[in-house]
């Protein structure tokens, strides 16, 4: 039951990796997109493609922590007391980014929410970058179950790595999933514009990656990591490269409905490939994770819990992004190009 209930939790971080993360990469483009004339169309589409589920998509990261807390209190105080600074910025970045998307639509003035509109972007970058040191300091090794250093847990190298490779994820799943989205609404211009950008960020995206893989490779502190890798993860790091490429090739093509996909296989795959490359540890070379695992009863509680989220939950989140899926509700809507206020962000 234990790896059962492990397995759970990373499922939770895999969807809240893709979902969440193209979800971050919108404020990363909303942050790129110009001021108030030029990039009103651009954050019409973010607006148009996130409303329905931005905040819909937190319920992974919800299941994430509430299993880790009750499957595994001792790795849980672990993780959130050594990683205390990043999950509190990452805490302040989710807040602040939500209040901020909110409020730029009621925003009386072009400058509040020019306001609003900077402060959901920054948020949009912050929060996956610290999301990615956290991931970083635990298949590190950094996170030891007695307590670690507050600092250097979260600021390694693979860490840094670690952030600015979730960070060009971000942005290049949601400049993928726009552009289809464009296109949907039938707004070709707007979705070669998408396009090109989640071509380029594919493309570094890319490069970051294989610094990741040599980071993880020349540091004595990721050999157990650098051993799953090369072993029981490797096919899924050759998927993900091949979905990466084939990403790319879409991309070029023009092909935006097939390009999601790809984009999909490779951020997912190598998120995959870090967690069955750490098992069996919980925190790598720390504590596995039947040192760890809770009661028997506990365990029970949560498996129930999760066949009833089952039934419940996961269908209405597949129907809502069904129904968001939807060409009639990819129309485009221009908001820029008159100064509404509610356009504004750069």
């Amino acid at each position: 039951m234990d790896v059962v209930i492990a397995a759970i939790v990373f499922v939770a971080v895999l969807l809240y990796a893709l979902f969440g993360g193209a979800d971050y990469g919108c404020g990363i483009w909303d942050l790129t997109a110009g001021d108030a004339e030029a990039g009103g169309d651009v954050r019409a589409q973010i607006d148009r493609s996130i409303g329905p589920v931005w905040e819909a998509n937190h319920v992974w990261l919800i299941a994430v922590l509430v299993y880790l807390w009750t499957g595994f209190p001792e790795a849980f105080a672990a993780i959130m007391t050594t990683l205390a600074v990043p999950w509190a910025l990452v805490g302040l970045g989710i807040v602040f980014r939500g209040g901020a998307f909110v409020f730029r639509k009621s925003s009386s003035t072009l400058r509040e929410a020019r306001l609003h509109g900077a402060v959901f972007a920054v948020a949009s970058v912050v929060t996956p970058f610290f999301l990615g040191t956290i991931a970083g300091g635990i298949a590190s090794g950094r996170v030891p179950l007695d307590g670690g250093d507050p600092l250097t847990s979260w600021t390694g190298p693979l860490s840094i790595v670690g952030g600015v490779l979730a960070v060009l994820a971000c942005a290049f799943l949601a400049a993928t999933l726009l552009a289809s989205d464009a296109h949907l609404g039938g707004d070709e211009a707007r979705a070669r514009w998408f396009g090109r950008r989640a071509l380029a960020a594919g493309a570094v995206t890319g490069v970051v990656a294989l610094v990741a893989a040599v980071t993880i490779e020349s540091l004595a502190e990721t050999e157990t990591l650098a051993d799953g890798l090369h072993g029981r993860a490797a096919p899924l790091i050759v998927l993900s490269a091949l979905g990466g490429l084939a990403a790319l090739v879409d991309l070029r093509a023009g092909r935006w409905l097939r390009a999601r996909v790809g984009a999909f296989v490779a951020v997912g795959a190598v998120v995959a490939g870090w967690g069955v490359a750490q098992y069996p540890w919980i925190l790598v070379d720390q504590a596995e994770i039947g040192d760890v695992a809770g009661d028997d009863a506990t365990l029970i509680a949560l498996l129930v819990a999760f066949g009833l989220a089952g039934l419940i939950a996961v269908p209405a989140l597949v129907w809502l992004y069904r129904l968001v899926d939807q060409p009639s509700w990819r129309a485009p809507a221009s908001m820029g190009s008159d100064g509404d206020a509610s356009s504004a962000g750069g």
